[in-house]
């Protein structure tokens, strides 16, 4: 080996070394590999510029665009509430059968943010026995279909940048359908093994909500726990009141009527919790303000609102804001919003109007602490624009009529027409941090090429790859792919040892195919490590699991989902 092959090698060891043994971001971990492999000449700019062009990663930016604006249609959300019910069996089948199906086709990572929350506040099971088995679907589903993870992307990526075609839409489903529903049912199975732990105690600031029930409002004649109003994240269902009257507290059976005012108390961050119930309006709505732009604000000890109402007030003519909520430290809120007599060191959360940042009298009663950009509520016709058009996209690519990124293309510009999404949001959506690890790697991959470290590598193991079967040597790279994905992350994975697979393939001349799926398959089967993707830590930190849960329920089910889809790999290919 000569001293540029001695570099690269380096490099490549230095970047394995600092993904297991720091806790840096993969991204700053690839983008300095990057830096050094040009400071060394070993790569030029060209190079690293045909990598930020690459198909495959277009694709995928586009996809989690595209995936962000999903995410604010109600359809989640919706599902979500009704998910748990006083049967353990009902709730685990319905929970796995929502999140494997839907991270086929969306991002699992928003999927499993989206359903912490109503499962950690059932009234009925430890959110314990839940958790773990939603990150495990989620990573499940993410298998079935090209879309349905990153890492699927990122392979493709890498194949594509080789002059292979790359995947078809459906060359994962076989696999992870068979995989994933025989791990759903194993994992169904285990959840004795579960442990029983109190739910985490999150901190937060409880603000006072209420909205109007509307006489249209799908509440209406159902009892609060048929409209799963007890499963709301953070948000506490407290008071009712109905014909001048509080009823508190409110019981499970307790039938919702028409002009009922809800309060709640809770975090005001989930609020948006409360956009996806059909006639439920906030007390700012009724006043005419969308919470599009919020602003928080103490009032002040010489405001001269102290001791009114925001009715008696005239709160949105003075001040052109209306109050979403409020929150009074120390003391418990009780009543209507618009009756609550005001007073210093409320904390306000107010939905402003354009005239706002301009009233002179704002200084005299405030002190405005900090401006929240919420996303706005989608309309049912942007609702349907964004799901329709979402789906029919991706049926296009499933069947070949159309290029997927070029579908995304121009569904992305449907969306902004629609107003669904901006320009802006698009700019801030953009995934930063995964676009240079992938960038980073693939010019890893064209560093180890060039330079002749994966040739004098396959040269090493020659002898020993002439001897071998082709089923063994699957083995080997999935095996290697799996313990890597355990100690870095599923995309790094995924993007350090795709080289090594391709450098076996061409020693042995055997088909691609069956190694590239290998090493998507592997990267994504991270169910021992709590830190291997992105589902599992949300879960870990959601949670007081400990690092042995995860070893204790996760190892059956790794084995499982390994012995499966390695089976189907060398039936389906004939290794």
């Amino acid at each position: 080996m000569d001293i540029d092959q001695y570099l690269v090698l380096a490099i490549f060891a230095g970047t394995i070394l600092a993904l297991v043994s720091t806790n840096q971001r993969p991204s700053l971990i690839f983008a300095a590999s990057l830096l050094a492999l040009i400071a060394s000449q070993q790569l030029v700019i060209g190079d690293v510029i045909n990598n930020f062009t690459n198909q495959g990663l277009i694709t995928l930016v586009l996809l989690l665009l595209v995936s962000s604006a999903v995410d604010k249609t109600s359809l989640i959300k919706r599902l979500g509430r009704t998910l748990v019910t006083a049967s353990f069996n009902a709730s685990y089948w319905r929970l796995f059968g929502l999140t494997f199906f839907s991270s086929a086709l969306l991002n699992n990572t928003a999927i499993v943010a989206s359903l912490i929350g109503p499962v950690k506040q059932n009234q009925y099971h430890h959110a314990s026995r839940l958790l773990i088995p939603l990150s495990y679907s989620a990573i499940l589903g993410g298998t079935v279909t090209l879309i349905g993870t990153s890492t699927n992307l990122i392979v493709d990526s890498f194949l594509i940048e080789h002059g292979h075609p790359g995947f078809n839409f459906w060359d994962f489903t076989l696999y992870g359908l068979v995989a994933g529903l025989s791990c759903g049912l194993l994992m169904f199975l285990m959840t004795p093994l579960l442990p029983e732990i109190a739910n985490k105690k999150t901190q937060y600031n409880r603000y006072f909500i209420d909205a109007d029930v509307e006489p249209d409002c799908e509440l209406i004649g159902k009892s609060v726990e048929e409209n799963h109003l007890r499963n709301l994240p953070e948000l506490f269902l407290i008071e009712i009141a109905r014909d001048g009257k509080l009823i508190t507290p409110v019981t499970p059976d307790m039938v919702i009527q028409t002009g009922d005012k809800l309060i709640f108390s809770g975090n005001i961050q989930h609020v948006g919790n409360l956009d996806h119930i059909k006639g439920l309006k906030l007390f700012a709505e009724t006043n005419g303000l969308e919470r599009e732009n919020l602003t928080e604000v103490i009032i002040s000890n010489r405001a001269q609102i102290i001791g009114q109402t925001l009715k008696v007030l005239g709160f949105r003519a003075l001040f052109d804001a209306a109050v979403v909520a409020i929150r009074r430290d120390g003391e418990s809120l009780s009543g209507k919003l618009g009756e609550i007599k005001l007073q210093s060191g409320d904390f306000l959360l107010l939905a402003t109007g354009p005239d706002f940042m301009q009233r002179h009298n704002l200084t005299k009663n405030f002190f405005i602490l900090s401006e929240k950009k919420m996303d706005t509520k989608l309309s049912r016709t942007q609702d349907w624009i964004t799901l329709g058009g979402f789906l029919f996209t991706v049926a296009l690519a499933a069947t070949s009529i159309l290029n997927l990124a070029t579908g995304l293309l121009f569904f992305i510009a449907i969306l902004v027409i629609a107003g669904v999404t901006t320009n802006n949001e698009i700019k801030r959506n953009i995934p930063l941090n995964l676009i240079v690890v992938i960038v980073g790697a693939l010019s890893l991959a064209t560093a180890l090429e060039n330079s002749g470290v994966i040739q004098q590598v396959m040269q090493w193991i020659g002898p020993w790859a002439s001897s071998v079967s082709p089923i063994w040597a699957l083995v080997m790279v999935y095996i290697l792919t799996l313990i890597l994905t355990e100690l870095v992350t599923n995309n790094a994975a995924a993007a350090l040892m795709f080289p090594l697979a391709y450098g076996l393939v061409q020693t042995l001349g055997v088909p691609i195919m069956p190694f590239a799926l290998a090493v998507a398959f592997a990267a994504s089967a991270s169910f021992i490590s709590p830190y291997g993707y992105q589902t599992n830590l949300l879960v870990f930190s959601a949670s007081n699991y400990k690092f042995k849960h995860f070893i204790k329920f996760g190892l059956p089910i790794s084995v499982c989902y390994s012995s499966i889809v390695l089976t189907l790999l060398s039936y389906t290919y004939s290794l």
